[in-house]
């Protein structure tokens, strides 16, 4: 005869399904240890912000590279229209240099003589040599150090 066994242990401390607990229910359990959540979003916060940092700061040093070489083109541009409204009394051919004067004036004038070829007392005070270019813009090879018109 089987008498009416009383469970010793509070039914109110008895899990009905224990292995679904966050933490180990008997002493011979795994060990469970909480996941520290702040910790991984603040690892994975700190690699996403790094990473980021880099791809713009990347970005940048391109949009540096790019504002210097249009920085480069629009100077191109500035040098040629100042060469174009010198006087200019033959064709310039692409590829030549050729040396940019002042007139006593004020005016220019753009000449095949270099400052040398003048000798001791040349007519007209040397600015700059400038190279015309397939596109037909001026790059400017030298620039008379004492009163510069163009910035090389």
């Amino acid at each position: 005869m089987e008498k009416n066994k009383v469970n010793p242990i509070d039914p109110d401390k008895v899990a009905e399904q224990p292995h679904l607990l966050p933490y180990a229910h008997t002493l011979g359990s795994a060990i469970i240890r909480p996941i520290d959540k702040g910790r991984i979003k603040g690892v994975a916060l700190s690699a996403m912000y790094e990473q980021t940092a880099n791809q713009l700061h990347q970005i940048k040093d391109q949009l540096e590279h790019l504002l210097g070489q249009a920085q480069e083109i629009h100077d191109r541009i500035d040098i040629s229209e100042k060469v174009y409204l010198a006087d200019c009394a033959f064709k310039p051919v692409i590829g030549q240099t050729y040396n940019l004067y002042e007139k006593n004036d004020g005016t220019w004038i753009l000449s095949m003589v270099t400052p040398e070829e003048w000798g001791s007392n040349p007519p007209f005070y040397f600015l700059a040599a400038a190279r015309l270019m397939h596109d037909h813009t001026w790059e400017i090879l030298e620039v008379n150090k004492e009163r510069p018109v163009f910035e090389v």
